[in-house]
């Protein structure tokens, strides 16, 4: 009976022991890759013709598509998502038949090391790649242990009711030198449960109330057909507030929904463009909306605070930098003053959903009337409507120095309006 009880008991001792020398092996005190993301123009133009040349409302079902990615834009990708959702960087080589993945997440202060650091190599097969490298920190793990993860997550995809469909239309992965290539077939199935994914329901539940208030506001009789924005904003937000029951970080939640949907209003895109269910809400009617009298200021303004409030403002500063400098090449112009609108919209959207305390101030300011002066300083002294050619002589092109000192002016307008005052700045568009 003795031997029962020391085999017991060396047990107890020998497995947090074990597990603390795992986890001592798997955590490093120094990164294994070190960076942040940084997006510019350019990589935005390459990810809007990427999804152009693959618009779902294009492609027939059954037919075998290749969706090919570069190495520099699956590494930004990578690299946006881990900034988005946690603290940390990855790099990404690609060469023929095998892709290696470095990556390194921080985590908070321990006595076990800051960061989890991976190091991964797949080597190309004829469905999914197999993994031929895996390795936690110092921590080796076996080959076999990593295929069966890979294969035991996509088959639960495949049998998932919500993703089945869109699992199976990847047929196969190729690797060359400095790309990803994705061949697969598209069906009409696959495309609703991609977009189911993308929202989810209690998001679209959300989005449907705000839909609402948007379609009553927009109906109501008017002697004319133009709706100032703060028109439409203030009334959706006070209903945010009130459905968060003075709950702060409920209010962050609210106040996004509120900007997602008066930002697909403002463009004309409709939120049916990822919630198809939305086509049976009710419909806003189509009205001007205005901003300091300009009809281009308020998309500028509303389309950049919902990104800020969903997916960080860096996107939000290059979607903005990326159309006027578009714009420059063959629209209207390059536009100080549209800059401004991105800027004051990203400031409202980060101070609406980026923390609680933030989204408390914004509720008093609701309280106490917020009009459209709030929203946005003076912008019609900026310059604009300057061509690619002219901007370049005048400024010298995006981050030289007096293209800095325009954006300078703009952030100071912004700072001196009192909602924006204790919402730091993320720093001037480079």
């Amino acid at each position: 009976m003795r031997w029962v009880v020391r085999l017991f008991a060396l047990l107890v001792l020998a497995v947090p022991v074990a597990l603390a020398a795992v986890v001592m092996l798997a955590l490093d005190h120094k990164p294994l890759v070190a960076g942040e993301v940084a997006l510019t123009p350019a990589h935005i133009e390459r990810a809007k013709r990427l999804l152009s040349r693959n618009d779902p409302r294009r492609m027939r079902p059954g037919v075998l598509r290749t969706l090919a990615i570069s190495q520099e834009d699956l590494e930004i990708a990578c690299n946006y998502l881990i900034a988005r959702y946690a603290s940390g960087a990855a790099r990404i080589t690609l060469q023929e038949g095998t892709g290696a993945v470095r990556a390194t997440f921080e985590l908070p202060s321990n006595p076990f090391g800051r960061y989890v650091n991976i190091d991964a190599e797949l080597v190309q097969t004829e469905h999914l790649p197999r993994v031929a490298r895996l390795r936690f920190g110092q921590l080796p793990v076996p080959v076999f242990v990593g295929n069966w993860l890979v294969r035991d997550r996509f088959a639960r995809l495949q049998a998932s009711a919500d993703l089945g469909a869109a699992a199976d239309t990847i047929k196969h992965v190729r690797v060359s030198d400095g790309l990803l290539s994705i061949v697969f077939v598209w069906s009409e199935a696959a495309e609703g449960q991609i977009k189911a994914a993308l929202v989810p329901s209690d998001e679209r539940g959300r989005w449907q109330v705000y839909q609402a208030r948007l379609a009553e506001l927009t109906r109501q009789p008017g002697p004319s057909r133009e709706l100032p924005l703060d028109a439409l904003l203030v009334p959706l937000l006070e209903l945010a507030t009130q459905r968060a029951a003075a709950n702060s970080s409920r209010a962050m939640v609210e106040n996004r929904s509120a900007l997602i949907v008066l930002a697909f209003y403002i463009n004309g895109k409709g939120l049916a463009a990822l919630v198809p269910a939305a086509r049976d809400w009710p419909v806003p009617a189509p009205r001007r909306v205005i901003l300091a009298g300009r009809t281009d200021f308020p998309e500028h303004f509303a389309v950049s605070a919902a990104l800020a409030a969903t997916a960080g403002s860096p996107l939000a500063d290059a979607m903005g930098l990326y159309k006027e400098v578009d714009d420059a090449r063959r629209g209207s112009g390059f536009s100080f003053s549209d800059i401004a609108a991105d800027r004051a919209g990203t400031r409202f959207g980060e101070l609406a959903a980026g923390s609680a305390d933030g989204a408390a101030k914004l509720s008093r300011a609701l309280s106490k009337g917020l009009r459209e002066g709030d929203l946005l300083p003076e912008a019609r002294d900026l310059p604009e409507f300057m061509a690619e050619a002219e901007f370049k002589r005048r400024y010298g092109g995006i981050g030289q120095p007096a293209y800095l000192q325009m954006v300078a002016e703009i952030e100071r307008r912004i700072a001196a309006l009192n909602l924006y005052r204790s919402v730091p700045a993320t720093g001037p568009l480079k």
